[in-house]
């Protein structure tokens, strides 16, 4: 069964909050990425942005607290609205389909479900009814970690 995760963007300030996080719920990041481990000579990064929060996560429980630094180029975040997402982990490629295609009917795809740069089967849309989803399947950790 998938599990639901928050997700939340800052503008640039992602690797503090989440240093204070850890401060306070304990445990280890499972995953730190930078804008600038993905960069290539056909995605170049800016300087300025190369390392910011590309992703970072930190298992709280069964669930996981996840976020990252929104590019500046995308504008900031009003950090009173659309500031988080809902991730769900999902344990197979087959459930992150299915509730991919389910949740995203008649809503408003942003990236299509489909292999991503970091190496899991990555989706994100904004339902019918405005909410932002991000479905996930990581082969290494099936929806647990």
């Amino acid at each position: 069964m998938a599990l639901i995760n928050p997700h939340i963007n800052f503008n640039g300030n992602a690797e503090e909050a989440f240093n204070f996080y850890k401060s306070v719920f304990g445990g280890e990041f499972v995953k730190i990425m930078r804008f600038k481990d993905l960069s290539s000579p056909e995605n170049p990064v800016a300087e300025n942005e190369a390392n910011k929060i590309m992703h970072i996560a930190l298992p709280i429980g069964k669930n996981i607290l996840m976020a990252n630094d929104v590019p500046e180029s995308m504008g900031r975040v009003n950090e009173n609205e659309n500031r988080s997402k809902i991730s769900i982990s999902a344990v197979s490629k087959e459930e992150a389909d299915r509730l991919f295609s389910g949740l995203s009917a008649g809503g408003n795809i942003e990236v299509p479900i489909g292999e991503s740069p970091w190496g899991s089967y990555f989706g994100m849309f904004r339902d019918k009814y405005g909410i932002e989803w991000m479905v996930d399947f990581d082969p290494k950790y099936k929806g647990e970690f």
